[in-house]
C-alpha cells in the first residue's frame, strides 16, 4: 500500500476526530499532515459550551426537594414516575445532541477525545442532571490534565451513585469504587492487592452527591484512621490516594496502552508505548502533549496503521454524516442505530465500557452496517429490533411497541435529505473513468484496491451524478469501508 498525503490525511481525521468532511475533500490530497496536526489542535483549544437538554420542569422539581431537604423517597410514586420518564427522555436527547456534536463541530479532536474517556469513565444512570454534568466534566477536561479529569470524575454524581460510594462508609466501607479506580481508571488488573483496595475504599469514605449533583463530603462517615496504600501509610483522604494512583508510573503507562490501541493499533507496539507513557508521566499527564506525540510521529503514519481499526458504531454513524452531508428528519432513528449496533451512548454494557476491536463485529451487525447505507439512499425503513432488554434501551421498550402499532414492519423510517450537490461537486474535475478510483480513494482507508468488475454490476451508469451517488453507496456497503 503506498501512503500518500492524501491518505496520511485522511487517517488523520479519521484518528483524531471522524472522518473528512464533504467541504474539505479538495484540500486532501494538498494539505501537509502537519498543518492538519496544528489546525486540528488550535481548533480544540477553546473549551466547549455544556450542552445542556435537561427538562426546566425536572430541574425545578429537583430545586424543590434541595430546597425542602427532602430526601428523594419522600417524592410520591406519580412525581418519582414522572422524574424517570423525564430523565430517560433527557438522555436521549442528549445522545442525540452530542452526537450532532461530533458530526458538525471544528473542536472534533475534543469531541473524538471525549468520545474514548465516555467509555474509560464508563456510567450508567438514568438521572439527566448526573449525566449531562458527567459529560461536561469529560469534554472540558478531555485534552487538559488526566489527573484534574480523574478528580473531578471521581467527585462526580454520577460516579459515586454508579459505583456506589454514597454507602461507602466509616465501619462499612464499600469496595466498588475503591476497586474500578484502580482497575480500570488508573493502573490495570495485577498492580495492586486486595488490601489496597480495602484500605484505599476507607479513604473514600464520606464522599457522595446530594440530588442536584454537587459533591458532598460527609465527615461524620468518613474513616480517619491510618491506612496503608501502595506502600505508603497515612492518615489519607480520597484525594490522597488518588495523588497516589498518579504518582505510580504504572498509571502513565497504562492510560497510554488504552490510548494507543484506541487512537493507533489493537496490537501495541511496546517500545512506541514506552517512549509515549514516559513523555506523559513527565509532563504530569498532559493528555493534548500525548496525542500531539501521537498524532506527530512518523510511526503513526505507517502503513500497518493505517485502515486496521474497526470503526466503533459511533464513527461509523458520524463519519458517514460528515461524507454525506444530510438532513435527519427523524433523529431518533439514530438511537435504533446505535442499539443495533452495540454502542448506546450513556448506556456502557458495564462499568469497563465497551471493549472494542472485533467485539464490535458479529454476523448480523456486519450484515447490519453494509445495509446502513442503502437505507439512508432509500429514505427506506430500520425493521429490526434489538433484543428486548430494557436496561440496553433506555427506557424505549415502550416507545418501541407503540412504533410496532404504527408501522407495517415495526421498524423507524430513516428519513435522510442527502445534500448531494456539496458531495458532486469534489467530483466534478475527475474525468469518469477514473471516477470509481477518486471515491474509493476518499472513503477506503487503505487496504486492498476495490473489485471494479463486481462494484460496477451494482452502479448505476446512466448518467454521471448517478454513477457518483451510486458508486458512493455501494463503497460505503462493502466490508472495508468498515475500517479507518
Amino acid at each position: 500500500m503506498t501512503v500518500t498525503p492524501q491518505l496520511k490525511n485522511q487517517h488523520l481525521l479519521w484518528r483524531a476526530g471522524f472522518g473528512p468532511m464533504a467541504e474539505e475533500y479538495n484540500q486532501l490530497s494538498n494539505a501537509s499532515h502537519k498543518s492538519y496536526v496544528n489546525s486540528l489542535f488550535k481548533a480544540s483549544v477553546k473549551g466547549p459550551q455544556m450542552i445542556d437538554v435537561a427538562d426546566n420542569a425536572l430541574k425545578g422539581l429537583v430545586m424543590g426537594v434541595q430546597e425542602a431537604s427532602t430526601k428523594k423517597r419522600d417524592l410520591d410514586e406519580m412525581e418519582r414516575r414522572r422524574l424517570r420518564q423525564q430523565s430517560r427522555e433527557d438522555i436521549k436527547n442528549l445522545n442525540i445532541t452530542w452526537l450532532n456534536e461530533m458530526v458538525n463541530s471544528e473542536q472534533q479532536i475534543r469531541e473524538k477525545m471525549s468520545l474514548f474517556w465516555h467509555g474509560h469513565f464508563a456510567s450508567r444512570n438514568l438521572n439527566i442532571l448526573y449525566q449531562q454534568q458527567l459529560l461536561d466534566v469529560i469534554r472540558q477536561n478531555a485534552l487538559g490534565n488526566f489527573g484534574d479529569l480523574l478528580r473531578e470524575v471521581s467527585k462526580s454524581a454520577a460516579m459515586i451513585n454508579f459505583l456506589n460510594n454514597n454507602q461507602n462508609k466509616k465501619g462499612h466501607p464499600n469496595e466498588n469504587f475503591a476497586r474500578e479506580v484502580m482497575e480500570l481508571f488508573t493502573m490495570g488488573r495485577g498492580n495492586y492487592t486486595e488490601n489496597d483496595i480495602k484500605e484505599a475504599a476507607r479513604a473514600f469514605t464520606g464522599w457522595g452527591a446530594n440530588i442536584s449533583g454537587e459533591f458532598t463530603f460527609r465527615r461524620n462517615q468518613h474513616d480517619d484512621g491510618k491506612k496503608t496504600v501502595l506502600g505508603k501509610t497515612g492518615n489519607f483522604n480520597g484525594d490522597d490516594v488518588l495523588n497516589i494512583l498518579l504518582e505510580h508510573k504504572q498509571t502513565a503507562a497504562y492510560i497510554t496502552r488504552k490510548i494507543y490501541r484506541y487512537f493507533v493499533n489493537d496490537v501495541p507496539d511496546e517500545v512506541q508505548v514506552t517512549w509515549l507513557a514516559d513523555r506523559f508521566y513527565q509532563s504530569k499527564y498532559d493528555i493534548k502533549e500525548l496525542m500531539k506525540d501521537i498524532f506527530t510521529s512518523d510511526w503513526f503514519y505507517d502503513a500497518k496503521n493505517i485502515g486496521c481499526r474497526i470503526k466503533s458504531p459511533v464513527e461509523l454513524i458520524v463519519g458517514i454524516r460528515r461524507a454525506l452531508p444530510m438532513k435527519l428528519e427523524n433523529e431518533q432513528v439514530q438511537l435504533l442505530l446505535q442499539r443495533l449496533l452495540g454502542q448506546l451512548l450513556f448506556y456502557p454494557p458495564n462499568v469497563a465500557g465497551w471493549p472494542g476491536g472485533k467485539n464490535w463485529i458479529d454476523s448480523s451487525s456486519l450484515m447490519f452496517r453494509l445495509r446502513i447505507p442503502q437505507l439512508i439512499y432509500d429514505n427506506d425503513e430500520v425493521a429490526l429490533s434489538p433484543k428486548d432488554d430494557d436496561d440496553q434501551m433506555m427506557g424505549m421498550r415502550d416507545t418501541g411497541k407503540k412504533k410496532e402499532r404504527m408501522s407495517k414492519k415495526g421498524g423507524q423510517i430513516i428519513s435522510a435529505a442527502v445534500d448531494w450537490e456539496t458531495y458532486l461537486k469534489k467530483f466534478e474535475k475527475v474525468p469518469r473513468e477514473k471516477l470509481l478510483i477518486s471515491i474509493a480513494g476518499i472513503l477506503i482507508q487503505g487496504g486492498e484496491p476495490v473489485n471494479e468488475k463486481i462494484l460496477n454490476k451494482y452502479i448505476d451508469s446512466s448518467s454521471r451524478e448517478s454513477f457518483i451517488k451510486t458508486a458512493t453507496i455501494q463503497l460505503m456497503s462493502t466490508p472495508e469501508y468498515q475500517l479507518c
